[in-house]
C-alpha cells in the first residue's frame, strides 16, 4: 500500500470516528449528515454513482409526492423540505450476490436516500438500508461488498474521501 493510500485510509478512519453513530444504526440504516443545500447533495449522489461507472435507474421524488398528497391524506405538512431516493445497480456485485443466493434478487437495485427536514434547513441526511439476511458465508461476503460500496458513496457525498 502506497503512502498516499495509507494516508487516505487513515484520514477516512479519522473522519468516520469524528462522525457520531446514527441513532438508526440498530435498525440497519447507515446515515450521515452534511451541511449543504439539497440540490448540491442530490447532484453529488448522482455524480458519485455515475463516476463509478454505474447508471442511475430511477430517482424517486418522495418529498414532492408527500407535498402533492397532503390534502388527500389529511396532513398539514411534510416532515421534509426535500426528499429523494436514487436507485442503481452493479452487474458485477449483483451477479455475485445472486449466484451466492438467488433470493438476493430482493436487494437489486440498491437504494440511497437523502433528505432535508423541514425543521432543519441546510442539513441533508444521506443514507441507505444495509443489506442483511445472508444465510451462507458467500452470500454474506457478497452483500458486504454491496454495503461497502453504498457506505463509500454516502461517505464521499457527506464529506469523506
Amino acid at each position: 500500500m502506497g503512502l498516499f493510500s495509507r494516508f487516505s485510509a487513515a484520514a477516512l478512519g479519522l473522519l468516520l470516528l469524528a462522525v457520531p453513530p446514527s441513532a438508526h444504526a440498530a435498525s440497519g440504516l447507515f446515515v450521515r449528515e452534511v451541511a449543504s443545500d439539497f440540490d448540491t447533495v442530490a447532484f453529488d449522489v448522482n455524480d458519485a454513482i455515475v463516476n463509478r461507472g454505474y447508471v442511475v435507474d430511477y430517482t424517486g421524488r418522495i418529498g414532492e409526492m408527500l407535498k402533492r398528497t397532503e390534502a388527500d391524506v389529511g396532513a398539514d405538512a411534510s416532515p421534509y423540505a426535500n426528499a429523494q431516493m436514487t436507485q442503481f445497480c452493479s452487474a458485477v456485485l449483483s451477479r455475485k450476490a445472486m449466484e451466492a443466493d438467488p433470493q438476493n434478487i430482493a436487494f437489486c437495485p440498491y437504494t440511497l436516500f437523502y433528505f432535508e427536514r423541514s425543521d432543519a434547513p441546510g442539513t441533508v441526511t444521506v443514507g441507505f438500508r444495509r443489506l442483511t439476511g445472508a444465510e451462507t458465508p458467500e452470500s454474506e461476503a457478497a452483500l458486504g461488498e454491496i454495503n461497502a460500496l453504498l457506505e463509500e458513496i454516502v461517505t464521499e457525498v457527506t464529506g469523506g474521501e
